[in-house]
């Protein structure tokens, strides 16, 4: 018998994971077996001691324990240390290591899109949560120098620009002033939940003054097509989803886990089947 993954987090019941991991297991003639836990925050302690008992080869973690698991394992990745939050842990002969891909998944997605070098684009990220960090860390990372954040309280988008270890020309924005000089960017990215389930016709930001040529990404996957990217092919600019990041950070986690590459095809065709649409 194969090796047992897992996902942590509440509520889990609606997590595409276990689909898309069994599947990559599956093509990979693997008798692995990836399997979602849900895991009330109150029992996140015991929970992760059950986890080791049983020997779970690796796991993914989710909302709300990206941050709050920290304590618990035994060692941290220097991405994940930065990013202050583990997205998915690896068992290394019963040590928990922790790590995070959301950062590096979202930048492969991006690229499948951009014309240019990565570090040749002038970046606004709207938001200062989780998600902004890692992504904003990560670009950051790979000398994209040139990053504006954005954030409805411009304070929490002050404290993530002057964390920044790397060397960064970055301003903290209103909304307002960003909207005001969209025309500044060649890649908008939203990382916040306006736009999802079941607020889907809001939009964070109004494109009007949107370059031609900027790409606008949103790292929402459900739906599909949010206000924002409906209204961002509207005006002929690239809409670019959050299927590409959900795919490509699980793909990462998985390489971590078994040291293999799944087919992130197979994997993308089973999200937008799943999400009711079809993959480009």
């Amino acid at each position: 018998m194969g090796n047992v993954y897992g996902l942590i987090g509440c509520p889990v019941a609606h997590s595409m994971s276990p689909s898309i991991h069994n599947a990559a297991f599956l093509e990979l003639n693997s008798q692995s077996y990836y399997q979602a836990f849900h895991l009330d925050p109150t029992e996140l302690k015991e929970g992760i001691k059950a986890l080791k008992l049983l020997n779970i080869k690796g796991f993914n973690v989710t909302i709300p324990h990206k941050v709050s698991i920290l304590p618990f394992l035994d060692e941290v990745d220097k991405t994940a240390k930065l990013i202050g939050a583990v997205n998915t842990v690896v068992n290394e002969n019963g040590r928990l290591i922790g790590y995070n891909t959301d950062g590096n998944g979202y930048v492969e997605s991006l690229q499948t899109v951009l014309t240019k070098s990565l570090n040749e684009h002038r970046y606004l990220i709207i938001g200062a949560g989780g998600a902004a960090r890692a992504i904003y860390y990560t670009l950051a990372s790979k000398g994209c120098s040139d990053i504006d954040v954005c954030n409805r309280t411009i304070e929490n988008a002050g404290m993530l620009v002057q964390q920044c270890p790397y060397e960064v020309n970055s301003k903290a924005l209103s909304i307002k002033d960003a909207q005001e000089h969209l025309e500044n960017y060649d890649v908008v990215i939203h990382t916040t939940s306006v736009g999802l389930h079941p607020n889907v016709s809001a939009s964070p930001i109004k494109l009007e003054k949107a370059a031609t040529h900027c790409v606008i990404s949103d790292i929402v996957y459900n739906p599909i097509k949010t206000t924002l990217l409906k209204n961002a092919e509207e005006r002929g600019l690239i809409a670019h989803n959050g299927v590409g990041m959900f795919v490509h950070q699980a793909a990462l986690s998985f390489e971590l886990w078994t040291g293999q590459k799944p087919n992130i095809k197979t994997m993308t065709n089973i999200v937008y089947d799943k999400l009711g649409g079809t993959s480009c």
